[in-house]
């Protein structure tokens, strides 16, 4: 049989799994990317000679599909990432808590780190085992969709716990506040963390750009298995022209028998108009925005872990939710702190941000010196997830056209918006599309 042409259309996490799963399986891919950098939402950007992220991320070590295809692009995870074990540890400075799970096989390794946890009473403690304990029961699912926190309720959750835990790890895994995110998304990423192996739970830091991490070496082995990559190539229409998918990028025109989208979903609905009207009409989804702020200070300055937790309280302009330590991640970024400012919408501009976000630094720190950073810069993706509400429609990979696909992270499963979601969408269309042509 002979190979089926395939275009992939989008060179984030998700059409990079897929392109990657079909030169594999001996297809003849050529992957379109209207971006000069790989990536998507989750990639490089050049600013002044330095090379930062549009916006900083945490994997896990459930991610299996993601540090599968590291290894088969040529990469080793155990190099590129950080891996700590699952914590929530706040300044020590601050009112707030630190919870670091103990290195051994689960369900101790979370029951020794919330009995060892700091600034946590007992009431909150036996909170975390009862609400623990019914999730493990309940098999980390629920029938009916509701809220987190109608969840969290229905728990006797304690309000610093909620606070302190509960709300920035929803913040942090679904990009959505808990009183409209959804709860049965939720209990999916809690079961693959508190719920998993110890490993599993690890949480992974990128030593690297986005980019590198993955994107760009997916990019040389579809090259090295034959296919193609077009990088600043646009496309901008998409039509069925008797057998095959026609696709139009500027003047030029490419005839595939199989098309997979895999750009965000405004970008896939703009390319479907024409093709699906009622299939771009349901990918009209609400967004939650991530700004990410970088700040670098003196070389010598060094956080006491590379990732910690701070209340936002944005009627003080407090807006960062997280801080990383981009120098215990990569020397050549010593000094360099990243906040990140996940669904919030951000009542200031950019220069009054990062002014507010200095501001905060120092006062959770107790450090002043860092009012006053070298430089600065705040990138937001105002797209930078679908709003993860309850008992949400999303769409599966297949479509009701022979040889058309969808990929991405907004496309059905139990995983919210994550680098893990776009990569496991994309191999269920790689997977979709090769069983239809027997490969």
């Amino acid at each position: 049989m002979s190979q089926p042409t395939v275009a992939v259309i989008g060179a984030g996490w998700a059409g990079c799994a897929a392109a990657v799963e079909l030169a594999q399986a001996g297809a003849q891919v050529t992957l379109y990317e209207a971006a000069r950098i790989a990536g998507g939402r989750a990639r490089r950007i050049d600013y002044q000679h330095h090379a930062l992220d549009n916006g900083q991320h945490i994997l896990l070590g459930a991610y299996r599909d993601t540090l599968r295809l590291m290894h088969i692009v040529g990469l080793q995870p155990s190099q590129l990432l950080l891996r700590l074990p699952l914590q929530m540890r706040y300044p020590s400075s601050s009112d707030g808590m630190d919870l670091l799970a103990a290195r051994l096989p689960a369900p101790l390794h979370l029951l020794i780190g919330v009995l060892r946890a700091k600034g946590l009473s007992i009431a909150d403690k036996l909170a975390i085992a009862r609400f623990a304990s019914a999730a493990r029961w309940m098999g980390w699912q629920l029938n009916v969709d509701c809220t987190v926190s109608e969840l969290l309720d229905r728990f006797d959750q304690t309000d610093r716990l909620t606070k302190l835990m509960w709300r920035p790890l929803c913040i942090a895994a679904l990009n959505t506040p808990p009183e409209r995110a959804s709860a049965k998304v939720f209990l999916a990423v809690l079961r693959d963390s508190l719920g998993a192996g110890r490993s599993a739970s690890d949480m992974l830091l990128p030593r690297v750009d986005l980019s590198t991490l993955f994107p760009d070496a997916a990019l040389t082995w579809v090259e090295k298995l034959g296919g193609s990559v077009k990088l600043g190539c646009r496309v901008t229409s998409l039509s069925r022209v008797s057998e095959t998918w026609q696709i139009s990028s500027g003047e030029h025109q490419a005839h595939y028998q199989h098309v997979v989208i895999a750009t965000s979903a405004s970008a896939a609905q703009s390319l479907l108009t024409n093709v699906d009207p009622a299939l771009a009409a349901n990918l009209d989804f609400d967004y939650e925005p991530i700004t990410t702020c970088y700040l670098q200070y003196d070389t010598h300055l060094t956080l006491t872990a590379p990732m910690l937790a701070m209340v936002d309280d944005p009627a003080n302009q407090h807006w960062g939710q997280f801080v990383f330590d981009r120098g215990q991640l990569d020397p050549t970024q010593k000094g360099l702190l990243a906040v990140v400012i996940s669904a919030s919408g951000i009542a200031t501009n950019h220069d009054d941000l990062e002014t507010s976000i200095a501001r905060q630094l120092a006062e959770v720190m107790q450090m002043p010196e860092l009012t006053s950073p070298l430089w600065s810069k705040a990138i937001t993706e105002k797209r930078a997830t679908f709003a993860c509400v309850p008992a949400l429609k999303r769409p599966p990979n297949a479509t009701t056209h022979r040889g058309l696909w969808l990929a991405g992270d907004y496309t059905e499963s139990d995983y919210p918006a994550t680098i893990e979601g776009a990569v496991r969408s994309g191999l269920a269309a790689a997977a979709g599309l090769l069983e239809s042509v027997s490969i």
